[in-house]
């Protein structure tokens, strides 16, 4: 499970370190970085968290996103090595189009959770999380090793930013001639960005929020004029530079699952409720499909729920769930206050026959039971926008 802790040992660092530490972000130990976790301030106004999460819901935000990793897929047999590969169906997707996805073991359960780009029909880009990098290039390298392709770990190739908000359109337009609207959502294109020539543009992100991710040189030079370009440009609409805290409310609010908390190598696809994307029907095999085949055929013994505190606390990661009688039905994989919807929210796996919505249960915070109730998810969705 990934963990963030103040920054102590040597660490990696993403080429826009300089560039976090002098605008006084509070840093920190994600996954063998050293990232921002938030901006206490930025240009005389107030940061942090609560305003980051807030200014990418209303307005926009930018992250430093260099620590996530890429895999590169290509040769005669790339589109089959990627269909064994990772559970949804990559054959349906044409060229400058994304789709999200998963790596399964055998059992079904999770090696990372995907974004797989189709660049052409021998090319596929695939990004992973950071804290998984290492071991998901080589599952994927040892699990397509019989087709004509080559996997790369491409991860060090580019420094990732996403500019997220329901005006990041607006920001990013002001640096680039490419036409950000005619990208639509999980899509992806080339063009020139602050004057550098065959940037991708991928309408992409893991906030909830409409948003872009840029993929840019990883020099720090480019990449520090580029993120200075990028807040200038969004100074207008109250830009705030954004760190690992505000990416991580936002995510839980839109219940976007993160590696080592709602998805692992013991948790199945039926499990997290991904099941939209994961395509048992899909012409071609692929590793954990007769493991799942067996799953869906069998009833839940856990389910994926969300959960509003109604008495105060936050339930914490790990919390442990309880029934009215104060027996232990399951735990807490991540809760938060969150920000926008001014509640105290958590997922957490239970019994399928507590998971309704309307459902009483209690969480234990600090040797107390706080009560909470089942509630629909995602606990946010944004509205529709012109």
């Amino acid at each position: 499970m990934t963990m963030l802790t103040e920054t102590s040992r040597s660490l990696r660092k993403t080429a826009l370190n300089r560039a976090h530490r002098s605008l006084g972000a509070r840093m920190v130990d994600f996954g063998g970085w050293d990232m921002p976790v938030e901006y206490p301030n930025f240009e005389g106004r107030p940061g942090g968290l609560i305003q980051e999460h807030l200014a990418v819901r209303t307005a926009v935000g930018v992250f430093d996103v260099s620590h996530m990793g890429d895999l590169r897929i290509t040769g005669r047999e790339a589109l089959a090595a990627v269909q064994y590969a990772a559970m949804n169906d990559a054959s349906t997707l044409v060229e400058g189009k994304a789709q999200y996805s998963a790596l399964l073991y055998a059992e079904g359960t999770f090696v990372d959770d995907i974004i797989v780009h189709k660049v052409s029909d021998h090319d596929y880009l695939i990004v992973i999380n950071a804290g998984t990098r290492e071991k998901d290039f080589e599952w994927t390298r040892n699990a397509v090793r019989d087709f004509d392709c080559r996997v790369a770990d491409e991860g060090d190739r580019y420094t990732q930013l996403a500019i997220q908000g329901p005006l990041a359109q607006a920001t990013l337009q002001k640096l680039t001639r490419f036409d950000l609207g005619s990208l639509k959502s999980y899509t992806f294109g080339f063009g020139e960005v602050c004057g550098l020539s065959g940037v991708m543009i991928a309408r992409t992100g893991y906030t909830g929020e409409d948003g872009f991710e840029i993929y840019i040189p990883p020099d720090e030079p480019t990449s520090a004029r580029v993120w200075s370009e990028v807040l200038a440009a969004g100074r207008e609409f109250g830009i705030l530079p954004c760190g690992l805290g505000a990416r991580n409310t936002l995510r839980l609010e839109a219940k976007l699952p993160l590696y080592g908390h709602e998805i692992s190598e013991s948790i199945h696809v039926f499990e997290a409720g991904l099941e939209r994307w994961c395509k048992l029907e899909k012409a071609s095999d692929f590793i954990g499909k007769s493991a799942l085949e067996k799953a869906k055929a069998a009833p839940l013994s856990r389910k994926l729920v969300g959960l509003e505190m109604t008495e105060r606390g936050i339930a914490r990661d790990d919390y442990p769930v309880l029934d009215a009688s104060g027996n232990r039905i399951g735990r807490v994989t991540s809760g938060s206050y969150a920000p926008f919807l001014k509640k105290n929210i958590a997922l957490a796996y239970v019994p399928p026959a507590f998971a309704a919505p309307g459902t009483e249960v209690k969480v234990e915070i600090r040797n107390q039971a706080a009560g909470a109730g089942v509630v629909p998810t995602p606990f946010y969705k944004r509205p529709k926008r012109p």
